[in-house]
C-alpha cells in the first residue's frame, strides 16, 4: 500500500478551488461551404441573427443576410479571396454598426465604418445600426 502525500492532495484541492470560478468562453462557429461574388455559405450557425457581424480567419467580417435551415449566407467585408472552403467563422452576437456623427466629416471609411485614411480611430462617435428602417 501506498502512503497518502498531503502535500499532494492538498496541492490537487487548492488547483480545483481556484478553477472552481472560472467561466468556460463559449462561441458558436460554422464552416464555410462556399464563397463567391463577395459572399460566404457558412454551416453550424444555427442562432445566428439577421445583420449580425461575422468574424472570419484572416480576420475578414461579414455580415449575415440569408437566414436558411441548413446554412446562412453573409457578405463579406473585406478580402473574399482570403476564405476558402472549409475555414471556420465566429458569431460575434452584435448586429452590424457603424459610427456616425460629426467625427467622421472629412474622413475615409470602409464599409463598416473603419478609418482607412491614415488618421485615428473614431473616440466618441456615436453608433447606428446599418440596416434600419428608413424614416417617413
Amino acid at each position: 500500500m501506498s502512503q497518502i502525500n498531503v502535500a499532494e492532495i492538498s496541492r490537487i484541492l487548492q488547483q480545483e478551488i481556484e478553477s472552481h470560478g472560472k467561466k468556460v468562453d463559449v462561441q458558436e462557429t460554422g464552416t464555410v461551404l462556399s464563397v463567391g461574388d463577395g459572399i460566404a455559405r457558412i454551416y453550424g450557425l444555427e442562432r445566428a441573427m439577421a445583420g449580425e457581424l461575422l468574424e472570419f480567419d484572416h480576420g475578414v467580417q461579414g455580415m449575415v443576410l440569408n437566414l436558411e435551415e441548413d446554412n446562412v449566407g453573409a457578405a463579406l467585408f473585406g478580402e473574399d479571396f482570403k476564405i476558402k472552403e472549409g475555414d471556420t467563422c465566429r458569431r460575434t452576437g452584435r448586429i452590424v454598426e457603424v459610427p456616425v456623427g460629426d467625427e467622421l466629416l472629412g474622413r475615409v471609411v470602409n464599409a463598416i465604418g473603419q478609418p482607412i485614411d491614415g488618421g485615428a480611430p473614431f473616440q466618441n462617435a456615436d453608433r447606428r445600426r446599418v440596416e434600419i428602417k428608413a424614416p417617413g
